[in-house]
């Protein structure tokens, strides 16, 4: 650097001298000396460069809120040296050598209405495109983690569950127990979004067991009748078991989708957190384990008011032991409520299971905030290692729907006349972390900033992903230290951008 610096001042200092001479051919040496100063320059420039971005390439893609550019790849850059004094106002420093929780991944959930769309309104090639707009890192996003709900939620045609008996009838040993429903086009496609990523996991989650199974004799409302206990971790079993056997391997269960909501329309079952207790440590653990199923048991799947109920059911140290963690929804309460959780629990794992976006919110870049903020950025920095949407897909009417949310939004829109295909602010917001994270990656230290929201992962290749959202209202210079080297960018006002090195 000396050298360069020395070399330069030399040839500057030539160049002055040149130019002050005088004599016959001045006009002549005039020109002859600005094409040197000229050359000078350039080679100043180019010498800067050499020696200044001499770091990792860095590929950069960004979202802006009036979708001028949605996840467009900008032209790449590399680090360059840092020299220790802070150019830009914000800084962020990225340390690969602090790691916190491993992820699984980014994606939405595979409801009864989603893989209907999928399989009936769409031709060959329509479906194909899409999925791979889905599922491949490449072409999409690269969704590595999806949600399916374990029979009919509101978003279904039918109310349904694998065990239905008529009016009266029970069957504790559940010897009618079918998936059957699932195989004309849940399980293909499943299947088909394996075979594009083959590091897709599953979670499933029932809202409502069979009717024969719960005090209001219905799938709407009601509660767990105590002495059908072991029929409901059969139940799952036999779940687990069934979609193992059709290639579908289920990473983990949780008990009750929200249970503390009894919805008056569609199916849903209240459980507080004294019966899952009961039911983790003295039926579904031990049934789980004399199977020899691993399928993760996750506890709470509700809002974030309420940590203490998953703090409660963790306290019980025999239930603890069949628990790998706790999962939330975004509807109430505050994303860093996941903090209190890890932190009275830090061995288990936080995962984010639901929140959907929908026409009671239709500004693309409010949308895309909120989703950065709370979900991409707010529920990592808080632990998640799952962080999930609600329907992946859904059509022009917010449907199918069958009770419940009136104008939910999917990831994508499926218009169910033509088959076109509609990628929402969703698929975009959660596409800047679910393209680039891997599964496998891990957490890494980031200094958080009020104006450049940020988070950043280490992936299992050694590659670095960098997301930041400028959530201020005007455009921001900041600089990205990363060991010795640094480099700085101009994020518009409410823009996304994804760094990966």
């Amino acid at each position: 650097m000396r050298r360069f610096i020395l070399v330069t001042a030399i040839l500057i200092s030539l160049t002055a001298i040149l130019s002050s001479c005088d004599g016959p051919e001045e006009e002549s040496k005039k020109e002859s000396n600005k094409n040197s100063a000229e050359k000078v320059e350039s080679f100043i420039e180019k010498e800067m460069e050499s020696e200044s971005a001499n770091g990792p390439t860095v590929r950069v893609w960004v979202t802006t809120p009036e979708k001028s550019k949605l996840l467009s790849e900008e032209e790449q850059f590399r680090f360059g040296v840092g020299s220790g004094e802070i150019s830009a106002p914000i800084t962020i420093h990225v340390d690969e050598s602090v790691t916190y929780q491993q992820m699984d991944g980014f994606g939405a959930a595979m409801t009864d209405s989603s893989a209907w769309l999928i399989a009936n309104k769409l031709n060959l090639e329509q479906r194909e495109k899409l999925m791979r707009d889905l599922f491949d890192h490449e072409q999409g996003i690269g969704i590595s983690y999806m949600r399916l709900p374990m029979g009919a939620s509101d978003f279904a045609h039918d109310f349904y569950t694998y065990n239905d008996k008529p009016a009266g009838e029970i069957d504790p040993k559940l010897k009618g127990f079918s998936i059957e429903h699932d195989k004309a086009y849940i399980i293909p496609a499943l299947k088909q979004a394996r075979e594009i990523n083959p590091d897709l996991k599953l979670m499933a989650s029932p809202w409502s067991v069979p009717a024969w199974m719960k005090s209001s004799e219905s799938l709407i409302t009601g509660y767990l009748k105590e002495e059908f206990y072991p029929s409901y971790a059969n139940y799952f079993v036999k779940f687990i078991q069934g979609y193992e056997a059709e290639g579908v391997p289920m990473d983990a269960i949780t008990l009750q989708n929200e249970p503390y909501y009894e919805p008056p329309g569609y199916p849903g079952m209240f459980m507080d957190a004294t019966e899952q207790i009961e039911v983790i440590r003295n039926h579904l653990g031990p049934a789980f384990r004399d199977n020899g199923i691993t399928t993760k048991i996750i506890t709470w799947d509700h809002n974030w008011d309420h940590p203490e109920y998953p703090i409660q059911v963790l306290d019980d140290p025999e239930a603890n032991a069949f628990i790998s963690g706790s999962a939330f929804h975004g509807y109430t309460g505050e994303v860093r409520n996941q903090q209190q959780v890890h932190d009275a629990h830090p061995d288990k794992d936080i995962y984010f299971t639901e929140s959907s976006g929908g026409e009671w919110a239709t500004d693309f870049g409010n949308n895309l905030k909120w989703d950065l903020q709370n979900l991409i950025i707010g529920s990592t920095r808080y632990w998640s290692k799952v962080v999930l949407k609600w329907n992946l897909a859904l059509d022009e009417d917010h449907g199918p729907k069958k009770g419940g949310c009136q104008d939910c939004r999917g990831f994508v829109t499926i218009n169910s006349q033509s088959g076109e295909v509609t990628l929402n602010e969703e698929y975009y917001a959660f596409g800047h972390a679910s393209k680039f994270v891997k599964s496998g990656a891990y957490r890494i230290e980031t200094n958080q900033s009020e104006v450049i929201e940020n988070v950043a992962f280490k992936n299992p290749d050694g590659s670095k992903v960098l997301i930041g959202l400028n959530s201020s209202t005007e455009s921001q210079l900041f600089e990205v230290h990363f060991g010795d080297q640094k480099f700085t960018y101009t994020l518009p006002a409410g823009a996304v951008a994804t760094f990966v090195w």
